[in-house]
């Protein structure tokens, strides 16, 4: 009865509405459980009654956050319309996994055919799975309420037999007999030896219907090696008065070899004066709730694709190592395949699949040792789990194993491919890290291996991780910073060597961060250029720098404007509003354009095409100056400063800092004296940075430098310092 995967992928070709389907689907259902069913209603009396729980069905699977418990009601109200018969179960069960997505279709249908289709599928079978599970978690509930009343019946009958063996003995029997061959469980009554003086058609049944294989039999022949230690304790305790009852779930063996699984009570008949005389056992068959139950415990705990413990089985593996004591110690693995998403984008999911199911295999061959398990996550991403006293060696060899079985190129759909994977590895101590701790570890070091090129393993390491945490933090709180106005801008002066006079100024964000103070941009820049927060945020900076430049020029209108410098990162080069966002600043503000100098650093513009280049020109032909910063350490032809719609060159400071050293290397010299001489050629000024005592600027002015900037003069500080050594002629 098991559908087909276009059932499973989309609702039926019909055009009838929602409800008639679900109708339908009520029908197939009564059609499935009438024959079965102990009832005098007729069957579409039956259907009737299943159309509500068809509809508590179709509300589940659809719901915005499925909760599958609504559907334990279902489970309970089919034995309440004494739909009691296991077969009954099966067939609904049956009947649900195939009908329930087709006729009433998955969550969100999207189109048939698209990658949201088969996860939309794939959840509605995943939904309808847990949905089957509730509903015989619901139905095992209440038959066992219902038989445990029975018992109730049987038992109180029991007492009431004795109370009134005296008076009424023979009606007594009666009506005992009759309970006794009628019960839905099985009943047995045994001496205090053990030998089983009396046992029901029931019971007789559920040994396979031999009934010289249970009477005349001994209990204690029918022990089981899944049998619970304490469980033989209890029937010492109880033959010997000490207990009244005992009841626990216990297999036995038929005839055949095959397991019957119950739930087993056993109780203590006493005779007129209360010493033991009899024990009664009540066994309840649970051996078709408990394969259900393990098939879909497996389908829970396991991948679908690869077979592989999923996340779940893995968390409670981890869990449980984690828990253990004394010496015990862990090790994990957790490997994330490189560029795997290439393959899933360019030949598809289909052969994406087939390489994990064969990536799978070679992970699960590499941990076959006591302790060991496989398990897959999700998507590309496995790990591997190993216990034991000796991990700090076993992990990093198993890890070894996993890299070395990756090595070899895996064939699919007639091409050789060739499988890399980065491993973060994580071992120590069972009960110091909690499992989330310990996965993000996992996690921090096996990205700290891909970034190292891939195809490698790395060792955890605190402070790493600690490190890795605080960028995370860093990166989570970027966008509310923002928002809360905890930026600043900082102004580092520009002085000209010729005179010493301020020529302007380097504006430079800051973070006032709450917890770690104030950053400096190094911290949280290349943050903000992952995430593209740097286009917002060098959009205010831009702003704050234009206003405070506009505020000089007011506050000092007979001394000339002082030039603003504002960094622009290589992400802000790509923005295609980066022209329009900077005319529409200088234009709020009333600025000057020659009075804003945008600084580009070199790497950016290495090997850079026209597109690139192109809002750069537009700026510089605006009167914007565009400066080529930290020149010298790009590696860029010189030759292509031709090119570059640039007009100042600002030298990285290694350059200054060779000149600290005395003697001063030649070498260092003539390399700026080379440079500033072209770089005048071409009509660019030069700027110097790292400028720290008066012997360097000297020297830099020799040399024909034009302008500087270092702790020499000034550290970066508020706008209204930088004013003050403007009016003040610092230098």
């Amino acid at each position: 009865m098991a559908p087909s995967h276009s059932h499973m992928t989309g609702s039926p070709a019909d055009p009838d509405g929602p409800e008639d389907r679900l109708r339908r689907f009520a029908t197939i259902w009564s059609r499935a459980v009438f024959p079965v069913t102990a009832t005098s209603l007729t069957r579409a009396e039956v259907e009737a009654r299943l159309l509500p729980l068809a509809r508590m069905l179709h509300e589940s699977l659809h719901a915005r956050t499925f909760d599958p418990r609504p559907a334990q009601r279902i489970g309970a109200a089919l034995v309440d319309a004494h739909c009691t018969d296991p077969e009954a179960l099966s067939r609904t069960l049956g009947v649900i996994d195939a009908y329930l997505v087709l006729y009433c279709g998955t969550p969100a249908d999207p189109p048939p055919g698209t990658p949201a289709a088969e996860r939309t599928a794939e959840e509605g079978r995943a939904r309808c799975a847990r949905l089957q599970h509730a509903i015989a978690a619901g139905y095992a509930r209440a038959l066992r309420e219902r038989t445990l009343a029975e018992q109730e019946a049987i038992a109180r009958s029991s007492l009431q037999a004795r109370a009134d063996a005296v008076h009424a003995l023979h009606a007594t029997e009666t009506r005992l007999r009759a309970v006794f061959e009628g019960a839905a469980i099985g009943i047995g009554i045994a001496d205090l030896d053990g030998n089983v003086l009396e046992v029901n058609e029931t019971l007789v049944r559920m040994f396979g219907g031999l009934e010289n294989h249970v009477r005349g039999r001994k209990v204690t022949e029918w022990p089981h090696p899944e049998d619970r230690p304490h469980i033989w304790q209890l029937h010492r305790e109880l033959i010997r008065g000490e207990r009244e009852h005992f009841r626990v779930e216990k297999p036995f063996f038929r005839h055949d070899g095959t397991v019957l699984w119950t739930n087993l009570t056993v109780s203590l008949l006493r005779d007129a004066e209360g010493r033991p005389q009899y024990q009664l056992a009540l066994l309840e068959d649970t051996t078709e709730r408990r394969l259900l139950h393990l098939r879909l415990r497996y389908e829970a705990t396991h991948d679908a694709l690869t077979g592989l413990p999923n996340r779940t089985l893995f968390f409670e593996r981890l869990e449980k190592a984690l828990a253990a004591g004394g010496s015990s110690r862990f090790g994990l693995c957790y490997l994330d395949l490189d560029g795997f998403k290439a393959v899933n984008d360019s030949l598809g999911h289909v052969t994406g699949d087939r390489l994990l199911v064969e990536v799978a295999d070679r992970l699960q061959s590499c941990a076959t040792a006591p302790g060991e398990m496989v398990a897959r996550l999700g998507g590309d991403e496995f790990v591997a789990l190993t216990t034991g006293s000796d991990t700090q060696h076993e992990v990093h060899e198993l890890a070894a194993r996993i890299l070395s079985a990756l090595g070899a190129p895996i064939r699919a759909d007639g091409r050789e491919f060739s499988v890399r994977g980065s491993i973060g590895i994580v071992e120590g101590p069972a009960d110091e890290r909690t499992t989330e701790e310990v996965l993000r570890s996992a996690d921090i070091t096996m990205y700290r291996a891909k970034s190292a090129g891939g195809n490698r393993c790395e060792t955890a390491d605190p402070e790493l991780d600690a490190r890795a945490i605080t960028r995370h933090g860093l990166t989570t709180a970027l966008p509310a910073a923002l928002e809360r106005g905890e930026f600043f801008v900082e102004y580092q002066p520009l002085v000209h060597l010729g005179d010493g006079r301020v020529h302007g100024a380097e504006a430079l964000v800051r973070w006032s961060h709450p917890t770690h103070g104030v950053l400096g941009p190094d911290q949280f820049i290349p943050l903000a250029e992952h995430t593209g927060l740097i286009v917002p945020l060098g959009r205010w900076v831009l702003q704050e720098a234009v206003r405070q430049a506009r505020h000089w020029q007011e506050s000092r209108a007979d001394e000339g404007p002082l030039r603003i410098n504002v960094n622009l990162s290589p992400t802000q080069l790509h923005h295609p509003g980066l022209v329009t966002d900077t005319v529409a600043v200088l234009e709020g503000s009333g600025l000057e354009p020659g009075t804003l100098c945008l600084e580009v650093t070199e790497s950016a513009l290495i090997g850079a095409d026209e597109g690139l280049l192109r809002p750069l020109r537009q700026l510089a032909e605006l009167g914007v100056d565009i400066a080529l910063d930290d020149f010298g350490t790009g590696y860029s032809n010189l030759a292509n400063l031709r090119r570059l719609p640039v007009s100042v060159l600002k030298l990285d400071r290694s350059f200054t800092q060779g000149m600290q050293r005395l003697p001063v290397d030649p070498v260092d010299v003539k390399i700026v004296e080379g440079i500033v001489s072209l770089a005048h050629s071409l009509e660019l000024a030069v700027t110097v940075e790292g400028v720290e005592t008066g012997a360097q600027a000297e020297q830099l002015r020799e040399l024909g430098c034009d302008t500087a900037q270092g702790w020499y003069y000034a550290r970066p500080g508020p706008p209204e310092r930088l004013h003050a050594l403007a009016l003040a002629d610092a230098i």
